[in-house]
């Protein structure tokens, strides 16, 4: 019997002479091809493969066609929102430089841990010098910061300072070209989204979103206008629009309303219980918590009042913030022509005098004048700073004054005080190398502005040029290993879990010593002597569950029973990742505390096997 054959006389799989009318995939009709390749199982080294197997799949898989747009979108869902619906792009090209990017921004951030481990870093021109497509930047470093939670600790930590640093750079370019516009056309709300963006620049802090929040409680105001006055004019006022109500008493009925929607209907009140909370000060918090300070419910108050139709004026009153209402034609500047309105008392009413009795003191006219966009910004920015210069000394305090310097120094950039405060700040932190020619040129442009500094100006120049004699010749970090002889009573190890004996909380071990190194007057306040080891016992460097960094002696420290994540913020620049009961640390400590890990995973080890004992004990003595 003759053997089939299939095609060119070559036999078939099946034993049978196929149809010579059978389709092949290439036959497809094109958008059933690309329907097929857009499958979520393909990735783009499957498409890479299919377009180079023959022409007609190269065809279909075009830089500009569905198939690489589909990929593109797939793998970076979140840029979507910088495209045109139905746009024409050459998806190919935007996948390979986004791909690109990715990988320059993960080397980028993994080489600073090295550079940066034992200074504090807050710039990173590298990143800037790169010269990539700022949106694809950002979409990688939240990328790294989306991945899984307990792992790559010390890349997401740079990756957020890299985020935070990119979006702040951002922001003062907004708020440079906000201050740059006509006096009249600055917008309070827009220059205290700009404040909150700088200071929460993690956050999804838009203008656009909290001008719905504000439309949204207008439309309440308005509500309660129509059922007390179905036809009063501030009801056809559109949104975005400008118009005055002239009438005093039709804006008094907008004030009555809007006092009873704010302080009634929604219970906005003054924070009296926790004043000095820097989320006071941020718009998007007051909204959220419905509470603030003075100056940030002044600036809700008064744009809400504005939207309705009713002029107000912020008043840079001392110690209280305050806005004003004019009862008389325009132009009067007889503070007794005004109505003073205490957003922060729930909307009450005062005369002149009766401002003075809110402050315990009286006070001149000039007090009572009202004052410009600018100056708002510079009074909400310097109680900002007033908190972060009262700040217990950790990160989260040294973070705010930094920010809030950076924006009052940007708004009024000739301030001497502010100016050496900064450069002592960046002394006290520690100076990084691309700081060292910004403190030089504040330095330098101290002594013009006022030549009597002469004397503060020269001894931190002197400083900073020290710092860099320091940088030409870096200390070569110490390596502290568990087998030297003087560090044999060193019993716990970083990475280690523990819990304080006296005070209660939890920390994780990133250094220690085998006996204090602090100095006589902090051995003398901590009352270290009361200790039955005093100072001669290992000390411990810990980062603590409420985010402070403590030093704490070896009696008073144990192992933490039930091992859990400690939440602070600098984690990361000592861990890799988090192991279920104990740190990993990253390979800088581990080349600091090379012996370490070893000692950590047996100690570990050690407490799960005691922990299993007593669990058994226990069900035993049940059981009994």
């Amino acid at each position: 019997m003759a053997t089939p054959v299939d095609g060119e006389g070559q036999p078939s799989l099946n034993g049978t002479i196929p149809d010579p009318q059978t389709k092949k995939l290439t036959d497809l009709p094109t958008e059933l091809l690309e329907h097929i390749l857009c499958f979520p199982v393909l990735k783009h080294v499957d498409i890479c493969n299919v377009s180079c197997c023959c022409k007609r799949l190269h065809d279909v898989c075009h830089g500009r066609g569905k198939v690489w747009g589909h990929q593109y979108k797939l793998r970076w869902p979140r840029l979507q929102r910088f495209y045109r619906q139905n746009e024409s792009c050459d998806w190919l090209r935007e996948y390979k430089t986004r791909h690109r990017v990715g990988i320059q921004i993960r080397r980028t951030v993994e080489s600073i841990s090295k550079r940066f481990f034992t200074e504090v870093v807050n710039s990173f021109a590298e990143i800037e010098s790169l010269g990539m497509p700022e949106h694809f930047c950002e979409d990688e470093l939240l990328f790294i910061l989306n991945s899984d939670k307990r792992k790559s600790l010390t890349l997401k930590y740079y990756a957020k300072k890299i985020l935070y640093f990119l979006r702040q750079q951002n922001i003062l370019k907004s708020l440079k070209n906000f201050l740059e516009q006509p006096t009249e056309q600055q917008s309070a709300l827009e220059g205290a989204v700009l404040v909150d963006q700088y200071c929460n620049p993690l956050a999804d802090v838009t203008l656009d979103s909290i001008s719905a929040q504000l439309d949204e409680i207008t439309e309440k105001v308005k509500k309660m206008l129509r059922i007390k006055n179905p036809s009063h004019p501030s009801l056809r006022i559109a949104q975005g629009n400008c118009s005055v109500v002239e009438d005093f008493e039709l804006q008094r009925q907008v004030i009555c309303a809007l006092n009873s929607v704010l302080y009634e209907q929604l219970q906005y009140k003054g924070n009296e219980c926790d004043y000095y909370n820097p989320l006071n000060s941020y718009i998007h918090q007051v909204l959220l918590r419905r509470t603030g300070i003075p100056i940030s419910l002044s600036v809700l108050y008064m744009t809400l009042a504005q939207r309705l139709g009713v002029q107000l004026e912020p008043v840079n009153f001392p110690n209280h913030f305050l806005l004003r209402w004019c009862q008389k034609p325009t132009g009067t500047e007889d503070i007794y022509d005004f109505v003073y309105i205490d957003a922060f008392g729930k909307g009450k009413q005062l005369t002149a005098k009766e401002c003075e009795y809110l402050i315990g003191h009286q006070v001149t006219a000039d007090y009572y004048s009202a004052i410009s966009t600018t100056e708002v910004l510079l009074r909400m920015v310097g109680n900002l700073l007033n908190i972060g210069k009262r700040g217990e000394g950790n990160e989260k305090s040294y973070q705010l004054l930094r920010d809030s310097l950076d924006l009052y120094l940007t708004i009024n950039p000739d301030n001497v005080q502010y100016l050496l405060l900064q450069a002592r700040l960046y002394f006290h932190l520690g100076i990084w190398p691309e700081k060292v020619r910004i403190v030089l040129d504040i330095l330098q442009h101290i002594q013009a502005l006022d030549p009597s500094q002469h004397g503060a100006v020269g001894y931190l120049v002197q400083h900073t040029l020290e710092h860099i004699q320091h940088k030409k010749h870096p200390v070569t970090p110490e390596v502290k290993r568990r087998s030297a002889p003087e560090h044999l009573e060193v019993q716990y190890s970083v990475g280690l879990i523990m819990k304080h004996k006296r005070s209660g909380y939890n920390c994780v071990i990133y250094g220690w010593d085998p006996k204090c190194t602090m100095s006589p007057e902090w051995i003398s306040t901590m009352r270290v002597h009361q200790l039955s080891n005093g100072a001669n016992q290992p000390f411990y460097n810990v980062l603590v569950q409420d985010g402070t960094c403590r030093y704490a002696a070896q009696e008073n420290l144990e192992p933490h029973s039930a091992p859990l994540e400690i939440g602070h913020p600098e984690v990361g620049r000592y861990f890799s990742e988090f192991a279920d009961t104990y740190y990993v640390a990253n390979e800088e400590l581990q080349t600091r505390y090379p012996e370490d890990m070893d000692e950590t995973l047996c100690t570990v080890r050690d407490i799960k096997e005691i922990i299993h004992f007593q669990y058994h004990q226990i069900n035993t003595f049940t059981f009994l």
